[in-house]
């Protein structure tokens, strides 16, 4: 689905409409991803026509604190820091701190340079998978969306292409999208995170720094999401078994937020 032009909110777009097999599709209106919301203006009309009721953000404490979300009018936040425990063990991953390393191309270099940003990002994909905290964040989200009274909701992180990135690929894949149209709306954010953060892009060569490496901390690649999938699999044997077993979301939860997000033709 194409980004809903919005002015003050990054990659905003619908899951809606997108094919689940013959004769089904997801429902639209309903369940949004997106960058953070520290610019959201209520006078945006392509936000407010939405009716947003629920926000799930996703970013650590401290991304919270820099940049509070601004909810829209008559919406409730809910907060699931999917990084917190791989914080508290390996330090802040490239994925929460993407501002930070574009201001300072040596920084990034020492950290991420040779390849060392694709291997930052591989691990930080995988823990989305392993790690507490993200098993309870992205229960949450699932038993938010399996509420039957729920209403349009969004879920989002900083630029919107990482955690935000594994809750949709969770998401489409219960719903029964396969394989290439998960991997084809993952990837379908990357001009809009690259349009976001154009301006911290060209000031990070104009510094000197490597392109491909600004282009490796903004942009998704396949080899990012088949490594959580890839944990997945090994781990559980199926996206079933994972949100089952490893996030703990009942059944019933399961088939609510199924017969919610899900359109058959007639």
């Amino acid at each position: 689905m194409p980004a809903i032009p919005a002015t003050t909110v990054a990659n905003l777009r619908d899951l809606g409409s997108l094919p689940l097999g013959p004769g089904r599709s997801v429902r639209e209106g309903l369940v949004f991803r997106s960058g953070q919301l520290d610019r959201l203006d209520p006078a945006d009309t392509a936000v407010g026509a939405l009716g947003i009721r629920t926000v799930v953000d996703l970013r650590t404490a401290g991304e919270r604190a820099e940049r509070p979300d601004r909810v829209p009018p008559g919406g409730r936040l809910v907060v699931a820091d999917v990084l917190a425990d791989f914080l508290a063990t390996s330090g802040l991953p490239p994925a929460a701190r993407l501002k930070t390393l574009l201001s300072d191309p040596a920084l990034a270099e020492e950290h991420l340079g040779g390849g060392r940003a694709q291997a930052a990002f591989t691990r930080t994909y995988r823990a989305f998978v392993t790690t507490e905290s993200a098993r309870a964040s992205y229960r949450a989200l699932l038993t938010e969306l399996g509420d039957p009274a729920a209403g349009p909701l969004l879920f989002h992180c900083t630029a919107g292409k990482d955690r935000t990135g594994w809750a949709a690929t969770v998401v489409l894949s219960l719903l029964g999208a396969d394989e290439r149209t998960v991997m084809g709306e993952y990837l379908a954010v990357n001009p809009g995170v690259r349009e976001a953060f154009a301006p911290l892009i060209e000031g990070f060569t104009a510094q000197g720094g490597d392109p491909d490496l600004a282009l490796a901390l903004i942009g998704v690649v396949p080899e990012y999401l088949e490594a959580a999938l890839d944990e997945v699999a090994v781990r559980h044997g199926s996206m079933e078994k994972y949100v089952r077993e490893g996030l703990g979301v009942p059944d019933e939860v399961v088939d609510v937020l199924r017969e919610r997000l899900t359109v058959h033709a007639a």
